[in-house]
């Protein structure tokens, strides 16, 4: 063995292997990854990229753990129940899922409700509307609202968009500015929509929140008659 053997030998036994198990029997010596190698320009490209590989795989991960309760949040949406958006029974519920009460709005308020508990449906959006019961006129039957409530079908019959906006007591549909007025039953006041929405019969529940009657009075958003 040479002399610049020998001393290399040497150095590696005096070298601890962090990365081999204690007492394996072999030599104490790092592998060439941890050796002068590791420290030179073509290893710091090296570990380099492995860095950007990692960040890589991790970004994915990320994303696809994003992507699952997206996915399930537009499966939601999907339409895939074929039967009555209401029947007689069905509780009406916020956003939240929570019932609606009988002075939850005051007169001249409205809110969006949806039927419980039934996710899915895309003509489910329903506008909840309060006036005092003497403000409405004949086309709004009485046997459909109860304590100054009436609830419509919240998706305009023009092309379908969320009737969202209000101009007093008028519903506007904002895409192409639909007009229905509540008191008259949501008759088309303005705008391109062929009909008025449809009425939602409501009543009150003997615990004291408002539930369907049945279904919509008419076909929901746009076509039909």
């Amino acid at each position: 063995m040479s002399d610049a053997d020998a001393s290399d030998a040497s150095d590696a036994e005096g070298e601890l292997c962090d990365a081999c198990p204690e007492n394996d029997g072999g030599p104490a010596v790092d592998p060439s990854i941890f050796r002068p190698f590791w420290k030179d320009a073509r290893a710091e490209l090296k570990r380099r990229d492995y860095a950007k590989v990692l960040a890589t795989v991790g970004g994915i991960t990320a994303v696809g753990s994003l992507a699952a309760p997206v996915a399930g949040l537009t499966r939601v949406f999907e339409r895939k129940y074929q039967g009555p958006v209401y029947e007689e029974g069905i509780p009406l519920v916020d956003e939240a899922g929570e019932r609606i009460a009988e002075d939850r709005i005051a007169p001249g308020e409205q809110l969006t409700v949806f039927p419980e508990p039934r996710p899915g449906i895309d003509d489910a959006p329903t506008l909840l509307v309060r006036f005092e019961e003497s403000a409405y006129g004949d086309q709004v039957r009485d046997e459909y609202t109860v304590g100054g409530y009436a609830a419509f079908s919240k998706v305009c019959t023009h092309a379908g968009c969320m009737v969202a906006d209000r101009d007093g007591d008028v519903l506007v549909c904002p895409c192409h500015s639909g007009r229905f007025d509540p008191v008259t039953g949501a008759q088309v006041v303005g705008g391109p929509p062929p009909r008025a929405l449809p009425q939602l019969p409501i009543t009150l529940s003997g615990d004291g929140y408002l539930v369907a009657t049945g279904d919509f009075q008419g076909p929901v958003g746009p076509g039909g008659e």
